[in-house]
């Protein structure tokens, strides 16, 4: 038998590529753009070592240009979430009992085939599916699930070095197991970074996964399970399914087995599940791992001593990167009076030169939303502002879906720093701004902690640094990710670990070590060199008396 420690050092995060006019990587996603269009996907669910394919298809049409098909994926029922989870439980002793260089190779090869051979497809799924312009898809698909798989693997291999102090005559070692039973990985659309990280960060450490991504993800998500396959995945370790919500957690949450859910999504939708896993902790062989990943309503707040040019750049890119549809996307704006006119006046004008449209057209800074769900929420609230006294909309508001879901980059500004858009999450292009008194910027930060529930990302611009310390104590816990001159978004794994609190999230922190704790569980070993022979301590001899 062989043996050794094998130790993965830090990576270095994946270089960001430009994709400017001539360049070689530009041409190739173009190509993939092309070529994935001129075709019609047929995507199974990948359950076990199968291809599952039930007949019942739904299908995938970009939200920017929704007469296209892109092709279509087999729906599934509650029979399918049955069979994943068998499928989970067949695969976990091999799994488990792989050597942890081999599980790692795995994640490691997948991230080579990202960084290479496929680079431009994930990049041109994403764009399609998820309506991310190049840049967009690039640091997500490409950059941050690569960097996702590769420090994991770094995270973990420094875990399992983790080890207890000894005593003389005693050896003491622990073990890291996965979680007994199966975890359940629930992603959203908006990244296909998180819908690769959830269910592979669980799977790296052991344990077998049923992954449900989002249907708006699908194209996306398939193209990273082949990935997976490719880099030498077993059957059974992640098995992808497209099933409703209920059905899932019908099936998963009254299953004896369930181990733990990963979970990006909304606060509400986890707050219920959470409560259902609760309810249902009699059931269960081990108290699960809950851990997610929730809403957010973050907030940019200006000083009186801010640049304005840094101001306005933080509230274009922060709010509007993506249309707004980030978890740290800023979404509501406090603003000095010294300071507003300028800003608004430079913001407006910003805006205005934001080119909206497809994905296919590299000019385009803004795609579309991503449903018709999303569309009509949004559009909404928009004509609630154009009829409310205390709000106005000073840039944006056009909202069209004849081709696309497509809506202005929208400004809203209001009197009232408790009006609706403050305080709600809306996740799309619209950004509310309140003008507060320039000399009351203690005012403004109870304001900024006190109006929404959750605490993800939030960014403080000042030059002063008094400023910046005491917004950095008073709004210690208003965002778990906080940014000092700076938009409240772009984490980069290994920099900025992710996540918030209160209605945000349990704030396990993806990509650090932090998050790879909850897909373990420790087992201590003591072994005595030198067995006790007897019960009897010395505390317990008589006392010698001395004549």
């Amino acid at each position: 038998m062989n043996t050794g420690n094998f130790y993965y050092p830090l990576p270095s995060n994946e270089p960001v590529l430009n994709f400017a006019p001539g360049s070689a990587e530009r041409e190739l996603v173009k190509n993939a753009l092309k070529e994935l269009k001129s075709k019609k996907l047929d995507v199974p669910m990948y359950i076990g070592a199968e291809e599952v394919r039930t007949g019942n298809k739904i299908d995938i049409n970009p939200p920017h240009e929704i007469n296209h098909v892109l092709g279509s994926f087999h729906f599934g029922d509650a029979s399918h979430v049955k069979k994943a989870i068998n499928a989970a439980l067949k695969a976990k002793d091999k799994w488990n009992n792989t050597s942890w260089e081999n599980r790692a190779n795995i994640f490691l090869k997948a991230a080579e085939l990202l960084a290479t051979k496929y680079r431009p497809y994930i990049l041109a799924t994403t764009m399609l599916g998820q309506s991310k312009n190049v840049y967009q898809a690039e640091i997500d698909g490409a950059c941050e699930l690569i960097d996702f798989l590769r420090f994991n693997v770094h995270f973990l291999s420094d875990i399992y070095k983790q080890q207890p102090s000894s005593s003389p005559g005693v050896y003491n070692r622990m073990e890291y197991r996965p979680l007994e039973g199966f975890v359940l990985a629930i992603t959203p659309f908006n990244f296909t970074a998180i819908g690769g990280n959830l269910p592979t960060s669980a799977a790296m450490c052991g344990n077998t996964v049923v992954w449900k991504c989002a249907h708006t993800q699908v194209y996306s998500a398939q193209m990273f399970m082949r990935i997976l396959k490719e880099a030498g995945l077993p059957g059974g370790v992640i098995n992808l399914i497209y099933v409703d919500g209920p059905t899932l957690g019908e099936v998963c949450f009254n299953h004896p087995d369930f181990g733990g859910i990963h979970f990006t999504g909304s606060t509400g939708v986890f707050n219920s599940m959470w409560q259902i896993i609760g309810e249902n902790t009699k059931i269960y062989k081990s108290y699960p791992r809950i851990v997610g990943e929730t809403g957010g309503k973050d907030f940019v707040l200006a000083h009186k001593s801010a640049e304005v040019d840094v101001v306005v750049t933080a509230l274009c890119r922060g709010a509007f990167e993506y249309q707004g549809q980030k978890c740290s996307a800023a979404s509501r704006a406090y603003i000095p009076s010294n300071l507003a006119a300028q800003i608004k006046k430079k913001l407006v004008a910003e805006i205005k030169t934001m080119k909206i449209g497809s994905v296919e057209d590299f000019t385009c800074f803004i795609n579309a939303v991503i449903d018709e769900k999303s569309f009509d929420k949004l559009e909404g609230y928009i004509k609630q502002v154009k009829k409310d006294k205390d709000a106005k909309i000073l840039v944006g508001g056009k909202c069209d879906k004849t081709n696309g879901y497509f809506i202005e980059p929208t400004v809203i500004e209001v009197t009232d720093p408790r009006y609706v858009t403050m305080c709600e999450e809306l996740f799309g292009p619209v950004l509310t701004l309140y003008v507060y008194d320039e000399n009351k910027f203690d005012e403004a930060i109870k304001l900024v902690d006190s109006t929404s529930p959750y605490a993800l990302t939030g960014s403080v611009i000042a030059q002063d640094r008094y400023a910046v310390e005491l917004a950095t104590k008073k709004l210690a816990n208003s965002a778990g990710n906080f940014y000092i001159n700076d938009k409240p978004t772009g984490a980069v794994v290994g920099q900025q670990p992710f996540g918030g609190a209160r209605g945000s999230g349990t704030n396990d922190k993806a990509g650090s070590i932090l998050n790879l704790y909850r897909w373990l569980s420790a087992r201590t070993i003591k072994e005595t060199f030198n067995p006790a022979v007897n019960y009897r301590y010395p505390f317990m001899n008589e006392d010698t008396k001395v004549s």
